[in-house]
């Protein structure tokens, strides 16, 4: 569990990144704020595409942009995820595989402007996961 101050922190990078969102088609502009076991925080934003399969989820983003920044063995703490919404929005399908991939144990926080809150286990939300341990 992230302590108050991380939390602060990562709803403020979520909220931030969803800011730069790039959502002409969908005008669902989304931000997220992972934490990763070494400490660091990490966001990214929605970027759509005309081909919409092509699009990228902000969870995705803001795990892809910490294994890019070197997090070569990424363990997620949690997830962040701020819309822009009446309600909290819950990660979609291949975002939950993806938290599940470098976060089997991670926190899910969600929360939007309207004040509705989410905080859930990865392992709520995709219960029987496949993951790494499946390969072996």
């Amino acid at each position: 569990m992230p302590t108050p101050a991380q939390l602060k922190r990562l709803k403020a990078a979520a909220k931030t990144a969803a800011g730069r969102a790039y959502a002409p088609y969908s005008k669902f502009q989304v931000g997220a704020a992972v934490l990763t076991a070494s400490g660091k925080i990490y966001s990214g934003c929605n970027v759509e595409n005309a081909s919409y399969g092509l699009t990228n989820c902000a969870e995705r983003s803001a795990i892809f942009n910490a294994v890019a920044a070197g997090e070569k063995k990424l363990r997620l703490q949690c997830v962040v995820v701020y819309t822009p919404t009446k309600f909290a929005t819950a990660p979609c399908g291949a975002c939950r595989q993806v938290i599940n991939e470098f976060g089997p144990t991670a926190r899910v926080f969600s929360f939007c402007d309207g004040g509705e809150k989410m905080n859930v286990s990865i392992e709520t939300l995709l219960p029987d996961a496949f993951g790494p341990a499946d390969l072996a």
